[in-house]
């Protein structure tokens, strides 16, 4: 993995973490949305991010951060363990869906280019670690359910969280 790449990432949940209140055993994650070669920004799919900004509009404030890159939307999250377990907040799961559909939504209307998407859950360890797994992989003609995603998403965020073994 680049080593540049890894201290810009670092440096972006640094900030993210520095910005938001976190309680005991919050960990920062990152979900990217990236498309599997391509771009994914405003420039080249407009009609996917008027979904998007519609989206992001109606989510509750302060649950995530939304960074816009080329190839792909990414969301900052803090996960935090319950009684229940480990899993994402509902609204962070509303938005990746939101994503995913605002994408398909725009391609019938015109936005190119049409490459899968991948959805990545990432984070940085203690120290210098760094950890990152592609949990989907969605074609442009893919129908994924929200629940889909959601299950998807929170078995892969209990792996990423589970300690390393020696």
């Amino acid at each position: 993995m680049d080593r540049t790449w890894q201290e810009t990432f670092r440096g972006r949940m640094r900030r993210f973490q520095a910005s938001r209140p976190v309680s005991e055993g919050d960990v920062a994650v990152s979900i990217k949305i990236r498309v599997s070669s391509g771009c994914f920004h405003r420039e080249h799919s407009p009609r996917a991010y008027k979904f998007i900004d519609d989206a992001l509009r109606t989510s509750p404030d302060g649950a995530f951060s939304f960074e816009e890159h080329e190839s792909g939307p990414e969301l900052l999250v803090y996960i935090g363990a319950t009684a229940a377990g480990v899993s994402l907040a509902a609204s962070v799961i509303n938005l990746v869906a939101a994503i995913v559909k605002a994408r398909s939504e725009g391609l019938r209307k015109g936005d190119m280019p049409s490459e899968p998407l991948e959805l990545i859950i990432r984070r940085i360890d203690e120290g210098d670690g760094f950890r990152e797994e592609t949990v989907l992989r969605i074609t442009s003609t893919d129908r994924v359910q929200k629940k889909h995603i959601a299950d998807t998403l929170n078995k892969a965020v209990r792996e990423l969280l589970r300690p390393r073994k020696q």
